[in-house]
């Protein structure tokens, strides 16, 4: 057993990203089709783990650091969002909203239809629906629990977790390539723009951008600030109508901070170390949490139950291509969008965010899908998708359960 501490976990990650870079330069199936860096890298080395195992060498990272590093880029993510900006997108935002809801709904019901029709526990149609897809390893851990205890489904939390796991790489290996069957079809913007039109979030991770170290300071204790609120908001929450994931919660104290501290004019947050700070926790959780992936266990699954998740799959593709992209307006920022809605649809808000830089770094930036995805993906989906799995479990088949 080789065990990484924290400190060799941390070189581990760095050296994925930095793989994951030399990967997507020098193979051109990965550049053309838009392979975000981190999980290129990262997938190879959970590959090589995989084959390790084979030959009885163990390897464990200590991941205490991937909890705080997604907390970091929610919280960057509301200290970029501008309630003006915000208003100005409102009905982008709920035509999107739109769009994921019916996902949602689709996810469940063809999880459940497949389900029955493969002779399984409807139950297990809804972990490989919308609760482990596009609610992620939290939902899935949490359903899980509740289905194990109330409706005595075996080992629904292990199921849950390794289909989130599975949708965490696909989400990241499907979104590129859909984006790229839609982008031929449009005019891109090119990344032919002046300097004083270059985006400032998270459109572009590679740009430069000036910064110094106080301001830098100042940041640093804004996402401080933004953890240490969303945490205490969380345990209020807790156990009750209201209750709401962690990340959620970060992300709406750092909205309530950059909008409150402009509004009295206090203080103006400054965009570019946000998105610096954001890009990096992003880019190193991404690193972990797919070097870290415990392959082992998509390969113990059940046939059936992956039949499942690779209809799912298929399901999201085409969703994203027919529907996302078409209700989105056809145009570039709808493939954009559609491979956004790819990331958190089988995965989660970071992956969605690398697939739309994997784009928006190659063919110009989408100011409005850097905007909508984040705030539908952190905040809106978790609330909507509790309404629509406890709609679902009203249905007969469940309540006779």
């Amino acid at each position: 057993m080789l065990q990484l501490d924290f400190y060799g976990t941390l070189v581990a990650a760095s050296l994925v990203l930095l793989l994951g870079r030399g990967l997507v330069t020098r193979v051109g199936f990965l550049r053309t089709y838009n392979i975000p860096e981190p999980v290129a890298g990262g997938l190879l080395v959970a590959l090589l783990l995989l084959g390790l195992r084979t030959v009885d060498v163990h390897v464990q990272f200590d991941t205490s650091l991937q909890t705080p590093l997604m907390l970091a880029f929610f919280a960057t993510i509301g200290l970029s969002a501008d309630i003006a900006s915000l208003k100005k997108g409102g009905r982008v935002v709920g035509i999107f909203l739109l769009a994921v809801t019916g996902l949602l709904v689709v996810q469940n019901a063809m999880g459940i239809g497949l389900a029955k029709a493969l002779g399984l526990d409807p139950l297990m149609g809804l972990l490989s629906g919308s609760i482990s897809l596009s609610g992620g390893h939290g939902t899935g851990a949490a359903w899980g629990a509740t289905f194990s205890e109330k409706y005595g489904l075996a080992s629904a939390t292990e199921l849950a977790l390794a289909a989130a796991t599975f949708g965490l790489v696909l989400g990241g290996l499907i979104g590129g390539p859909v984006a790229r069957l839609l982008i031929n079809r449009v005019e891109t913007p090119g990344l032919d723009q002046g300097i004083s039109h270059l985006p400032k979030g998270f459109e572009q991770p590679n740009e430069e951008r000036l910064i110094t170290p106080f301001s830098m300071i100042e940041t640093l204790a804004l996402i401080a600030v933004s953890l240490m609120g969303g945490t205490l908001l969380n345990g209020l929450l807790h156990e009750t109508a209201f209750e709401l994931p962690t990340f959620v919660c970060v992300l709406f104290v750092g909205v309530l901070l950059r909008n409150g501290l402009s509004v009295f004019g206090l203080y103006q947050v400054f965009e570019r170390e946000v998105s610096v700070l954001g890009n990096v926790s992003l880019s190193l959780f991404l690193a972990i949490a797919l070097m870290s992936l415990k392959l082992w266990d998509l390969a113990a699954l059940a046939l059936p139950f992956f039949t499942l998740l690779a209809v799912q799959t298929l399901v999201m593709a085409l969703f994203a291509m027919f529907v996302t992209f078409r209700l989105m307006g056809s145009n570039y920022d709808a493939a954009v969008l559609a491979a956004g809605h790819c990331g958190f649809g089988l995965g989660a808000t970071p992956t969605a965010i690398a697939n739309m830089q994997a784009i928006t770094q190659r063919f110009g930036s989408s100011q409005i899908a850097f905007l909508v995805v984040p705030m539908v993906g952190a905040f809106f989906i978790d609330i909507i998708n509790v309404i629509v799995i406890k709609l679902y479990l009203t249905l007969p088949f469940f309540t006779a359960l």
